[in-house]
């Protein structure tokens, strides 16, 4: 187990995709007969070994789908500043591309930035649905600079995962979403999922509620 209560994850194999920001990196954890494949991509402020990045890692190839952390090129190349939205969606749909060509459906999703990368980009990469976790809705005390329209526009089915305390959105700011997409709090977690040591649910219990939903949510989407 690793301090985030969940096992090391293992990825069996990497891949590099060539794109027009650069070279990015696939790191899969793969599920034995899978009928689907989730993509994720990292937030700004990290990269791949986010604590809810890695959960999925471990709980969902076990189940069936075959998971594929996506680090941007930009994280590739050792740089410390994320390039501009563009750049991240040039850097995201080739990816995307070489996952869909798995012969399996595609789930595009990240945390954070990748979460709005995953909502701009969803209907041009062919994907069946969209995964936002921690989407950052505006800038932490700025609610008027909203991202919402990012969210509602993804046209696809897309479910959102929202630390209760997270500052650059609690579940409560959001606007209503279109048919297909939902929102599911987790009990005070902040933007990266972090729990107080006296709080509400343990850390465990945390990334456990991530995982669940996540699961229930991608079988339904891969058939």
């Amino acid at each position: 187990m690793d301090e985030y209560g969940t096992e090391e994850h293992r990825a069996d194999a990497y891949r590099t995709v060539d794109t027009p920001a650069g070279p990015a990196r696939i790191t899969f954890a793969r599920a034995e007969r899978p009928s689907g494949v989730l993509a994720l991509g990292h937030g700004a402020g990290g990269g791949v070994e986010a604590r809810d990045l890695r959960a999925l890692a471990t709980a969902l190839p076990p189940l069936g789908l075959t998971v594929a952390l996506v680090e941007q090129p930009w994280r590739v190349a050792g740089r410390r500043v994320a390039p501009a939205p563009k750049t991240l969606d040039a850097g995201w749909l080739p990816v995307a591309a070489e996952l869909a060509a798995e012969g399996v459906p595609l789930l595009v999703g990240g945390r954070s930035a990748g979460a709005r990368v995953a909502c701009r980009t969803g209907r041009a990469s062919g994907a069946a649905a969209v995964l936002a976790l921690a989407f950052p809705l505006h800038p932490p005390g700025k609610p008027e600079r909203s991202r919402a329209e990012e969210l509602t526009g993804a046209a696809l089915p897309t479910l959102v995962l929202q630390g209760e305390r997270d500052p650059f959105g609690r579940p409560a700011e959001f606007p209503e979403l279109p048919e297909g997409a939902e929102l599911v709090a987790v009990p005070g977690a902040d933007h990266g999922f972090a729990v107080p040591k006296r709080g509400p649910v343990t850390q465990q219990e945390a990334l456990a509620v991530i995982t669940r939903t996540v699961a229930d949510w991608a079988l339904r989407h891969t058939g």
